[in-house]
């Protein structure tokens, strides 16, 4: 492991226009509190440093929606989100928000000493206005088709389909998200950093100097931007809500959200400073300090090329030693979206799953997207809490706690000689926190929780070799030997689990009686990490079993939710050409009742009626069988157009049509008469 003077870590400020949900969780805050936990187990000096986002479009666009203010909006959110994380059990060192007093003024002296040093070039351009709503549009109140990939419903700054970031001029066919007309082009004035007079010393430090320790999806894609010349961006937009800009013609326009932003990293560790009474500048200032920003892999432009230039620009900051970005995780086979609800959200987790924070972090661990997008799925959830965690980890720490206190009251047994097997055993156990810590070092957190759950595997097949519950009636002085063996690699695991499972980690430590004495890096160096006649608690489930039902609860959420989104944009078919009242009259639909139906073979779709109409019965062929079974349809009133041309399908000929309508989930319903006592053969007129 490389050893620093301290380290600066930060997670991606999350966004208040909606709550946290498991896409952010293991894209970016699960790895980034394992790391900082992994750290200070290790004796590091570390600071975890994270906030609310509080400025932006978005946020004015959700006010203006819910008819509230945006500061009612950050207010809801971040209360929301705040909460969900320290019940979550992300270790935050500071956690502020970028509306905050001193965030307004380390931002604002930001600006103005990049400003005050001739950094930006002042330039007035034609931008996107709303003559209706009187005002010029920021990126996010423009959508049109994006030029790269053709989504037609494209924000000004990014694609959302493709992750194309580009500006909102760049647009085919922008309209104003606000009045939905067709902008127009007025003259404004604003700031921009030269972005090109970096690009070859940003070419120089990351794609160069960085090629061997950075993930490729990063290195590719910031060589992406690279490769297609880096421009001048604007760091002021015209807006009312966010940070004033501080300088003489800065008049209603504020600092640019993505400008602002990252300069809350370092607000929010001046916050966490003045409150603990420290230093915050050698965090940020000290060639000493590894900087590592957490992020996912749609923020890789601003925190390896927007953000690192800022810093260059200002010349007195160290620069990120690495930006282990991590690619999206998907839910059930689709793309997360809180405008869609398509989510797990983390405040109702919580609320379904008490006291199983563990579960979600260990299984959003084992599943992260470190390299590729992956997929959350709730029955992946149930297994990994069933035959990992409950049935290997949570298995080993019962059968050793219940057969202490079983036979010794509870009271670590003085070991006899130990066996090759005991010393083998042994030195694995020393050897796992190098492994695991190597493979957290390399920002590989699904392996590192894997290494975790082969040393819980290490101690079951110990068990299982020696049965101590069978040694105990030939050899009792063999099992004191087992049982100790045993008790190590459970302190052991007490200890290595807690970066991964903090809850479980407190839970196991309790049980076993340890305190915080023995740490990490000890593992590999003491013989003993629970000693002989120390007495341990009794046994209690560190995990339990999920069952079918609670699985199937939050899979019954996720189809309301899609039937919700399927209704609410389903497009109604628009009337067709005006008929006449002769027209009508000229249809003959009467009332029938299903008598017999049977698929029509090698078919999908078909089945074959015999349905009585009142003036005869007669034979309908009508494709409904992907809706309907033909048993549970025996006696069902419809509604029949019997005067319709006869037609063969699959040579029978069918005499009439059934009438039917779509439901919002896809399926077919039939148009029948409320009053049951309606005859058959009646007409509907």
């Amino acid at each position: 492991m490389t050893n620093s003077k301290r380290y600066t870590i930060t997670a991606a400020l999350p966004y208040t226009n909606g709550p946290v949900h498991i896409g952010h969780l293991a894209g970016v805050y699960v790895p980034a509190d394992i790391y900082a936990r992994f750290l200070r187990a290790t004796g590091n000096d570390v600071i975890y440093i994270c906030g609310s986002d509080e400025h932006g479009v978005p946020i004015t666009i959700k006010a203006k929606k819910e008819g509230v203010s945006p500061q009612d909006v950050v207010d809801k959110y971040n209360a929301i989100i705040k909460k969900s994380f320290e019940d979550f059990g992300i270790s935050f060192d500071n956690y502020s928000r970028t509306s905050a007093e001193i965030h307004h003024k380390t931002a604002s002296e930001f600006f103005k000493k990049l400003y005050d040093e001739g950094k930006f070039i002042e330039e007035a351009s034609e931008q996107l206005y709303d003559e209706e709503a009187n005002q010029f549009l920021a990126d996010r109140f423009v959508i049109g088709t994006c030029p790269k990939c053709g989504n037609e419903e494209s924000y000004g700054d990014q694609c959302e389909k493709c992750g194309t970031s580009h500006n909102a001029t760049d647009l085919i066919n922008p309209k104003s998200a606000i009045t939905g007309n067709v902008p127009t082009m007025k003259v404004t004035k604003h700031w921009y950093l030269p972005l090109d007079k970096y690009e070859q010393w940003l070419r120089e430090w990351i794609v160069e100097g960085h090629k061997n320790d950075w993930k490729t999806n990063v290195l590719g894609q910031v060589k992406s931007w690279l490769d297609d010349g880096l421009k001048p961006r604007a760091v002021t937009r015209d807006l009312d809500w966010g940070i004033p800009v501080p300088v003489e013609g800065g008049e209603g326009k504020v600092l640019y959200v993505w400008f602002d932003a990252p300069i809350g990293y370092i607000s929010s560790t001046k916050e966490w400073a003045a409150r603990e009474g420290k230093d915050w500048e050698p965090y940020w200032k000290d060639k000493d300090t590894k900087l590592i920003h957490f992020i996912g892999k749609d923020n890789i432009v601003f925190h390896c090329i927007i953000f690192p230039a800022m810093l260059k620009a200002e010349g007195s900051y160290i620069l990120p030693e690495n930006v282990p970005a991590n690619e999206f995780l998907n839910l059930e086979g689709d793309k997360i979206s809180t405008s869609k609800n398509w989510a797990v959200w983390l405040h109702e987790y919580l609320v379904d799953f008490p006291n199983q924070q563990d579960v979600l972090r260990y299984a959003l661990t084992a599943s992260a997207p470190e390299t590729k997008d992956n997929d959350f799925t709730w029955k992946d959830f149930q297994a990994r809490n069933n035959n990992e965690l409950v049935a290997i980890f949570g298995n080993f720490i019962n059968r050793v706690v219940v057969l202490t206190n079983k036979y010794y009251e509870g009271v670590v047994p003085e070991p006899n000689e130990l066996s090759d097997l005991d010393n083998e055993t042994l030195e694995k156990l020393q050897k796992y926190p190098a492994v695991i810590a190597s493979s957290i070092d390399r920002y590989r957190f699904r392996e590192a929780s894997q290494e975790l759950m082969n040393l819980a595997r290490l101690g079951n097949k110990y068990l299982a070799d020696e049965e101590p519950w069978k040694a105990i009636k030939t050899n009792p002085e063999r099992v004191k030997t087992i049982m100790y063996v045993a008790l190590q690699i459970a302190a052991g695991l007490s200890i290595v689990c807690e970066p991964f499972l903090p809850f479980t980690s407190i839970k196991l430590k309790g049980i076993l009686n340890i305190s915080e004495s023995v740490k990490w890096d000890e593992i590999a160096k003491t013989e003993t990490l629970i000693a002989p006649n120390h007495k341990i608690g009794q046994a209690e489930l560190l995990f339990s079993k999920i069952e079918d039902e609670e699985i199937q609860k939050q899979l019954d959420k996720l189809e309301a939710t899609k039937q919700a989104n399927e209704a609410e944009n389903k497009m109604v078919e628009p009337q067709k050409e005006t008929i006449q009242f002769d027209d009508f009259t000229k249809l003959d639909i009467r009332v029938g009742t299903i008598l017999e139906a049977v698929k029509v073979p090698k078919t999908k779709k078909l089945l074959q009626l015999k349905v009585d109409v009142g003036i005869d019965i007669r034979t309908i062929v009508s494709g409904i069988a992907e809706s309907f079974s033909p048993e549970d349809i025996i006696g069902q009133k419809v509604t029949v157009l019997v005067n319709l041309a006869p037609r063969v399908l699959k040579g029978i000929e069918s005499q009439g049509m059934i009438l039917m309508t779509d439901t919002t989930d896809g399926k077919l319903a039939f148009i029948e008469p409320e009053n049951d006592a309606v005859a058959n053969g009646e007409q509907v007129s």
